[in-house]
């Protein structure tokens, strides 16, 4: 056999296996992600945020035979083990500490906002899942939240446009949230246990969370990241909850879009992780270290999840959505901080 003809078969065996045909979009995927990581650790700034920028800016790769299979790889599969291992922040004995009406404050707090992102997408003229979408992320944890029920909606050709908007809104949101929430604590002089419920109840994303719970010291910022990682926990609930909802919406699309038509699981298998994670942390059985391992890991499927999602979409398509899906997600920050704000304030 000559040189000529091994290489030939070679290529061809490349591109027969389905995992050497991941490689070339995942790569660029990732490089994008690294990009976003670098220039959110130099300038600050949401990391989540740049990697979808960045990745818009690759728009025209989502399309190439050559890097289509990683991105869409990346944008399904990798989302969902990330949305996985956040389980690994949670532990029960964290949940119990909350207390009942700190606990009770968060779940008003998510149910509300669901039935609130509902009612607005139906008076906006927006379907059910647009609205279950946009208040989840508000409700929960911002673009992870998103990215995890997205995954669980049935699919048409605006879905992945709508969640990158869901995910450029809510983070926006989250971002102006940290800088305003603290002085609003500050000035309605709250103490850090109810001070540590408004931040942790409102504010949409883990690590904003966190910097503004730490801007009103460390007793206040302890107590904002147990409740976010409380609402954190709630996503299980809630994703089983829209996957029942769905379950014969999601399986008409899929078999409308080509697809064998075999039964769709009613809990998805990265809730089932999602679930096993917080078990092991709630037994002790992660060391530190493994735990901010598995954090590190989840966070980067999340980035470079993020990446090619930005990659499928572009300005264009996102400007295309108009303001609803933005008044939307306002509307329902607006009615979430308002709602603990009046709880808070009956406390006191």
């Amino acid at each position: 056999m000559t040189v000529r003809h091994r290489m030939a078969d070679g290529a061809a065996w490349a591109l027969r296996s389905p995992w050497v045909g991941l490689l070339p979009g995942s790569a660029l995927t990732v490089v994008v992600a690294l990009a976003a990581t670098f220039v959110a650790t130099l300038q600050g700034g949401p990391q989540l945020l740049y990697a979808l920028f960045f990745g818009v800016a690759f728009h025209y790769l989502s399309q190439d035979a050559k890097t289509k299979p990683g991105i869409e790889f990346c944008s399904r599969t990798l989302l969902r083990f990330g949305v996985g291992l956040l389980g690994a922040r949670i532990t029960a004995t964290q949940i119990i500490g909350l207390g009942w009406f700190t606990a009770g404050v968060v779940v008003a707090g998510v149910l509300s906002t669901l039935a609130m992102g509902l009612l607005l997408a139906r008076w906006m003229g927006m379907n059910r899942a647009q609205g279950i979408l946009s208040g989840g992320s508000v409700a929960i944890c911002g673009a992870s939240a998103a990215l995890a029920i997205s995954a669980v909606l049935p699919r048409d050709k605006d879905s992945d446009r709508f969640t990158l908007v869901v995910v450029v809104t809510v983070t926006v949101m989250s971002t102006l949230a940290m800088v305003l929430y603290p002085p609003v604590a500050r000035l309605l002089a709250l103490p850090p246990e109810l001070a540590g419920l408004f931040i942790g109840g409102t504010i949409h994303d883990v690590a904003q969370v966190v910097g503004a719970g730490y801007m009103l010291g460390p007793a206040t910022g302890d107590i904002a990241t147990i409740v976010k990682l409380f609402r954190v926990a709630m996503l299980t609930l809630v994703v089983v909850g829209v996957s029942t909802a769905f379950k014969s919406a999601r399986e008409a699309a899929h078999q409308a879009g080509g697809g064998t038509g075999r039964s769709q699981p009613l809990v998805p298998w990265f809730l089932w992780v999602f679930v096993a994670m917080v078990l092991l942390n709630s037994v002790g059985a992660f060391s530190p270290v493994v735990q901010d391992g598995l954090n590190t890991v989840s966070r980067a499927c999340l980035v470079v999840a993020i990446a090619a999602l930005g990659m499928k979409t572009s300005f264009k398509q996102l400007a295309s959505a108009g303001w609803r899906p933005f008044a939307l997600i306002l509307i329902e920050t607006l009615w979430l901080a308002a709602l603990v704000l009046a709880c808070v304030a009956w406390r006191r």
